[in-house]
């Protein structure tokens, strides 16, 4: 059994991969952590096989290496577009992915990773990245400059109560943006609402620019915190 802990401080994408990885046969998911100190006392407790983190969740890379080498455990950092894999692999990680890696690309990582060997996801593949930019912009096109800032804020983490606060309106009407939101993607909830969009860089890069004046601050969103 691959004993595995994320950590990462957007919980919605948190959630996500924690639905992809746990329905692997081999794979336990022992921890999901959203701070710095969950990650360590995670560490320390189960002495994992793997630990995802997100590039940014920690500001001193080298003490996270330390504490996962202690632990006899490899790391695998979730990047963000853009970021330079080898940033991480020069340091010491085990392997790199990115927020648009696929369900089966992550689950492979992830058992390469385990069982000793080095995995950085390939971003260089033309044909996948046409498509993805064309989906993702074809879906930008479609959605108001409001709509693009609710999908922000979910990805995010946010409530609706939350979001309705940050727009000034009330939570029915947020409902009804998302209800829209879903028939113009074609998704179901707000979870594949946010790796979605994750997924498709346009759209993820045209949500985000909502709110570059001035974003709020990442909402821990539920089921954050070491589980067993």
């Amino acid at each position: 059994m691959l004993k595995l802990i994320l950590a990462d401080n957007q919980a919605i994408f948190r959630a996500g991969i924690a639905k992809v990885l746990a329905v692997e046969d081999e794979m336990r998911i022992v921890a999901q952590a959203q701070t710095s100190e969950q990650m360590f006392m995670a560490l320390d407790k189960f002495r994992a096989a793997v630990l995802v983190i997100a590039g940014g969740f920690h500001g001193d890379f080298n003490s996270v290496l330390q504490s996962a080498v202690r632990a006899k455990t490899r790391v695998v950092v979730l990047a963000d577009t853009g970021e330079s894999a080898q940033k991480y692999m020069g340091a010491g990680a085990n392997g790199v992915v990115y927020r648009n890696v696929t369900s089966a690309a992550l689950v492979d990582c992830v058992r390469k990773v385990a069982r000793g060997e080095n995995w950085v996801q390939d971003i260089a593949v033309p044909s996948e990245l046409t498509e993805n930019d064309m989906v993702g912009l074809r879906v930008r096109d479609r959605l108001t400059a409001k709509e693009l800032r609710i999908v922000a804020l979910i990805v995010q983490g946010y409530k609706n109560k939350e979001i309705a606060s940050q727009l000034g309106t009330t939570e029915q009407v947020i409902k009804n943006y998302l209800r829209n939101v879903y028939d113009k993607i074609g998704v179901s909830d707000r979870l594949e609402l946010a790796l979605f969009t994750i997924h498709h860089r346009i759209l993820n890069e045209a949500a985000a620019a909502t709110t570059a004046g001035g974003p709020p601050q990442p909402h821990p969103g539920p089921g954050a915190g070491v589980a067993q």
